[in-house]
């Protein structure tokens, strides 16, 4: 069974939202001199909050009379998402532009959330500067372009030397298999009672974090995977999907990982970034390449330390087979809604936000992997960050999340069995089994095939 490397590349209240567009014309997207932008902004990240008012700047000086309207979603994972679909919901809150994960793109396209945008990019020249697999980011399932890439991510093991030091495992460590990372946490557990030794999101709360960047870094690194694209059917009875469910319940069931009130806390990714690797209260961290974006000067919790006291390895694969390591990429993109009254106004403000300069200075504030040629081969991109060279050389091992419409529910399962071991509510081979059932009801026994 084949894996792909190029299927695609990837709190406010409720009450809140409608408050901030009361007033907001009745008409399909905003009126024709108003662009409406809705985008995410976290406790830790504040990047899409610095580009859209940039964007706006700039903008609005350019098109005298034109208002850009700004509609920050201050959520979490998954509360990002069911915000941003009720806007959506109605013609009168809709956006004319909307900051899109990748993995949303398919399922928002055939909603009828989102705006082709083939004819407008055949016109704009810098189009030709995106990477293939950015541009294959954001494709709807009819093959159309529903999105336009701002960057993309790996993902790869953060770690503490001070405390590896303390436990005494050498640094540079550079863990070979699956036994490796968690002979290392449970050395720091022995030694450092105190000290969370790894985190693997796990759980509800950490939404499409537990599935991609916890479940299928673990998956990725098997010979199993979740889908096969030879076939276009999704894979159930795999061992390889069993013996990742066998990593989660072990880390968490023998305490090496957060506890499981922790890990299901909604506040897990502020606590990881802004707390637990900045107190040297936790050693390992699997997680993505923006990390030390929320470090930096300009960040929402400077550290100007951590590039001294974390050193970074490639997550291994489950026991050293080739390649030897192994990645997830996702990445976000700028998307038109369907219902906006002028979308060639929408997709000029767009392409302004993701014009070369706003691309890297996004990039950099955001410790993200460029999809620009020209911001990639840049020195001011190459040079800003110590982290950079490491995370972009994870792109040959790299995978991505299956880009079909029912990924969103298939993934809300994994997420499910994930919560069940973590916690001992069910059994790894119980789990497995509820998994494979939820695959069938979602998609049909006729779209599954069990693994070889």
């Amino acid at each position: 069974m084949k894996k792909s490397t190029q299927a695609t590349l990837g709190v406010v209240a409720v009450t809140g939202i409608t408050a901030a567009l009361a007033g907001c014309s009745s008409s399909g997207g905003s009126d024709g001199d108003t662009i409406r932008v809705a985008y995410q902004t976290t406790a830790t990240f504040n990047s899409m909050q610095l580009l859209m008012e940039a964007a706006k700047e700039q903008f609005e000086a350019a098109n005298e009379g034109v208002t850009v309207e700004l509609v920050p979603i201050q959520a979490e994972g998954a509360d990002y998402y069911t915000k941003l679909a009720l806007m959506n919901g109605s013609a009168s809150t809709a956006p004319d532009v909307q900051y899109e994960d990748t993995f949303k793109v398919q399922s928002d396209a055939a909603a009828g959330y989102l705006l082709p945008l083939d004819e407008y990019l055949a016109e704009w020249e810098d189009w030709d500067q995106f990477a293939e697999g950015a541009k294959q980011a954001g494709l709807g399932p009819d093959g159309q372009t529903y999105g336009v890439s701002l960057g993309t991510d790996t993902r790869a093991l953060w770690y503490n030397t001070e405390l590896f030091e303390q436990a005494g495992i050498d640094t540079p460590w550079e863990p070979q298999s699956w036994d490796d990372v968690m002979d290392a946490a449970e050395r720091i557990k022995a030694a450092l009672p105190d000290v969370i030794p790894m985190n693997l999101y796990s759980g509800k709360a950490a939404g499409e974090a537990a599935s991609m960047q916890g479940f299928q870094m673990l998956l990725s690194g098997t010979p199993d995977w979740l889908y096969d694209y030879d076939t276009q059917k999704w894979v159930v009875g795999s061992q390889g999907f069993k013996d990742s469910l066998q990593f989660v319940a072990d880390l968490y069931q023998n305490e090496l990982g957060p506890t499981p009130q922790q890990a299901l806390d909604p506040n897990i990714f502020t606590n990881v970034t802004a707390e637990w690797l900045p107190n040297a209260e936790l050693a390992i961290a699997l997680d993505g390449s923006w990390q030390s974006a929320a470090w930096v000067e300009s960040g929402t919790s400077p550290w100007p330390e951590w590039s001294e006291v974390l050193d970074i390895a490639p997550m291994p694969t489950q026991d050293g087979q080739e390649p030897g390591a192994t990645s997830m990429s996702g990445g976000w993109t700028l998307a038109l809604g369907a219902n906006t009254d002028n979308p060639k106004l929408a997709f000029d403000f767009l392409t302004t936000a993701l014009n070369y300069d706003n691309a890297l200075s996004y990039d950099v504030d955001n410790s993200q992997i460029a999809v620009r040629a020209d911001v990639a081969e840049s020195t001011d991109y190459i040079d800003a960050n110590p982290s950079f060279a490491f995370f972009s050389s994870l792109v040959e091992v790299t995978h991505f999340r299956p880009a079909t419409e029912d990924y969103d529910q298939i993934s809300n399962e994994i997420v499910v069995a994930m919560e069940a071991v973590m916690t001992g509510q069910q059994s790894v081979e119980d789990a497995a089994a509820a998994y494979d059932a939820a695959v069938i009801g979602i998609v049909g026994e006729e779209n599954t095939q069990t693994a070889d």
